[in-house]
């Protein structure tokens, strides 16, 4: 097969991600693509938290597929490229929240949180006006509540409770121990739960 024929990549299934990777990392726009594809929903959605800025999370999307695109041939094992990705994405949010630390964060409007409201709360109400109204102020609560935590807390919360990453990974991804992860997601549990409590 000539090496330079695309691959074309047309279902989840086609090839395991690190194969993907790998032929990525080879220059195959095809593949690198797909992996576009997979990754940048889920990296807006933590930008997004992160920052709750829409023009903020989507330049830290960019940026980290742009970075993904020229280091990928320095991954050394393609299996870490998940962790790798979030990585960069998270270091990225971070940068942002140390630039704007002189400026308050502002909570956006309900029709913006509402594209997070799923993960937070689950589905909707199902058409019952009242039940909706309660989902609302949960997710109202839950973004304000989520604002106040330190940004490694927030992080470490969003990678673990929203993202679904390991703690070995969230360590790896934060430059600090597994304890140290355990330790930040301990206190920030607490503090969203105290926060949460009016609607418990």
């Amino acid at each position: 097969m000539d090496e330079r024929e695309p691959v074309v990549l047309t279902r989840p299934d086609d090839l395991d991600e690190a194969t993907v990777v790998a032929r990525a990392q080879d220059g195959n726009l095809d593949a690198f693509e797909y992996l576009v594809e997979a990754y940048q929903d889920r990296l807006f959605r933590l930008a997004f938290r992160m920052l709750h800025d829409r023009g903020d999370a989507e330049d830290v999307v960019q940026d980290t597929l742009v970075a993904c695109w020229r280091k990928l041939p320095l991954l050394t094992n393609v299996q870490a490229f998940s962790g790798w990705l979030y990585q960069m994405a998270t270091n990225r949010c971070l940068d942002s929240l140390r630039r704007r630390s002189g400026h308050p964060e502002v909570v956006q409007g309900p029709e913006t949180l509402q594209t997070t409201a799923d993960s937070f709360t689950g589905p909707g109400a199902g058409g019952d006006p009242a039940r909706e109204a309660e989902i609302s102020c949960e997710i109202d609560g839950l973004a304000t509540a989520l604002l106040t935590l330190p940004p490694g807390l927030r992080a470490c919360w969003l990678l673990r409770e929203i993202h679904e990453r390991s703690y070995a990974e969230i360590a790896a991804t934060l430059k600090v121990s597994e304890q140290t992860v355990r330790g930040r997601l301990a206190r920030a549990r607490a503090q969203l739960a105290e926060k949460m409590s009016p609607w418990q």
